[in-house]
């Protein structure tokens, strides 16, 4: 890794683009192809692990940081970041499938993060409509419905992309039903992200866990009841399937901050389940016969790739399945008993039963996600960044002692932040972040930027370097 060539490329007066990847599996590819588009239109991007990009901050000429939400946590670093130059712009990854207005508010936003975000991305209307509604949303501050480049991966456009995954699955595995886990508010990786975790002292409550933040006491009680009931459901369900469909083999996906321990206790006593969180959805969901889950933000991918999916409602709570649930539940195939979902698979296996649909679910996804046709959404969140980078440029640099004011902060929070990382019950744990974003290689990196561009069109060279270990720079070939 060459420092000296990476303080030559930071000279460029054109602004950066900070894109930071906290879960891997989930955000990286889609993040890559958004910096691939940004990449040909001229723009550099700096991309890695969410916490490496943060400590960096101060590092980086003036950039566009492109935040992944704008919850309380993130205030102080969104401050930091606009006094040192930089411009803050955000989407929410939770806003596609998202808890009613109230307690979405008090768990997703911020007004103290929102002053310092200068732009916002909806996934679709639904989603500029929840904002617009933000009693405490600053005046004037731009929604543009663009789409999250996470569907652009679900396009027919892009999902060559990952045929050769796709080949190794169905090599590998044969015939499968994948079911997608989100049981991460009662089976965390880390106890304390649950709803709850154990009181101090026998008699006492259970104490609120990080799932619980803005959540009253009632509502959050009700959830953890809701999904421990639907999650012990989903453990008996594995072998269920196994013994009624023997030329099957079932994949468990956990949700990427879900613990895998209590599936592997499920698989070992089957034969053909497997437990794997391994890359992105996308392949695993193009090589599977059909998905079953329960309120997962699967169910709408898989409901746009047009893949048979089934919402296995083994318990129902209306709050919970009409508040938060209903766009995944309402785009599958709802069955309520094991009897149901084994007649609903013996149809979609027969070729007498798709994917759900009707006007109904296309008006559905219609209304809640932008960029499933025309331009690709990382095209049209490109647009607004080109305009806003040659804003940027435009405007004067902030003085030299408060940058150097401003670098302090930065530099005695990310002192802060690596101390952290020492306690192995810290979401912040070295354990925590390796399960969330595991090392990869330049070679990879490059790997998979080359497949982008060769979907895209190879009308512009384009080169990866590794700036710090495990950051790295997109660019267009000079």
């Amino acid at each position: 890794m060459s420092r000296q060539g990476f303080s030559i490329g930071m000279r460029s007066q054109k602004p950066f683009l900070l894109i930071p990847v906290e879960n891997q599996v989930r955000e990286l590819d889609a993040k890559l192809l958004l910096a691939c588009v940004a990449a040909r239109r001229g723009l550099t991007s700096i991309m890695g692990p969410k916490r490496e990009v943060e400590s960096r901050i101060a590092s980086f000429p003036r950039s566009i940081y492109v935040a992944k939400s704008m919850v309380q946590g993130n205030s102080e670093f969104l401050r930091i970041a606009g006094e040192l130059g930089h411009t803050n712009v955000a989407w929410d990854e939770e806003s596609l499938v998202h808890l009613p207005p109230a307690t979405y508010f008090s768990r997703r936003l911020s007004p103290e993060a929102l002053a310092y975000v200068s732009h916002l991305f909806a996934w679709g209307e639904d989603n500029a409509e929840l904002w617009q509604s933000y009693p405490e949303l600053p005046a004037g501050t731009p929604i543009h419905v663009t789409g999250n480049p996470r569907n652009d991966l679900l396009r027919p456009e892009i999902r060559t992309y990952y045929e050769k995954e796709v080949n190794e699955i169905r090599n590998t595995i044969g015939d499968f039903i994948l079911i997608n886990t989100n049981f991460n508010h009662v089976n965390a990786y880390l106890p304390g992200r649950n709803l709850f975790v154990p009181a101090d002292n026998p008699g006492e409550e259970p104490r609120f866990g990080r799932a619980a933040r803005g959540m009253t006491r009632d509502y959050a009680e009700g959830l953890r009841n809701f999904k421990q009931a639907t999650f012990e459901g989903f453990q008996k369900l594995i072998p269920m399937l196994e013994k009624a469909f023997p030329s099957h083999r079932i994949v468990v996906r956990p949700h990427p901050t879900e613990s895998h321990e209590p599936y592997h206790q499920v698989a070992v006593q089957c034969e053909r389940v497997e437990v794997s969180n391994k890359g992105n959805v996308v392949p695993w969901l193009m090589a599977a016969r059909a998905l079953i889950h329960n309120g997962c933000t699967t169910g709408v991918e898989a409901y746009v790739m047009r893949v048979p999916a089934i919402s296995f409602r083994v318990t129902v709570d209306e709050r919970y399945d009409e508040g938060f649930y209903a766009l995944p539940n309402q785009l599958s195939h709802q069955c309520f008993n094991f009897s149901q979902i084994e007649q609903t698979l013996g149809k979609i296996f027969a070729g007498e039963l798709g994917p759900a649909g009707g006007d109904e679910q296309r008006s559905l996804i219609n209304y809640h996600l932008a960029g499933i046709k025309g331009p690709f959404a990382s095209e049209r969140i490109v647009d607004v960044l080109e305009k806003i980078a040659d804003d940027l440029a435009k405007l004067p640099r902030p003085p030299f002692w408060r940058r150097l004011k401003k670098w302090y902060k930065a530099a005695k929070r990310r002192r802060r932040k690596r101390s952290n990382v020492r306690d192995t019950k810290s979401k912040r744990s070295l354990e925590f972040q390796r399960h969330k974003y595991p090392d990869i290689s330049i070679e990879e990196f490059r790997s998979r930027l080359a497949k982008f561009q060769q979907i895209l069109g190879q009308d512009r060279n384009l080169k990866v370097d590794q700036i710090y270990a495990k950051l790295f720079r997109i660019r267009a070939q000079e």
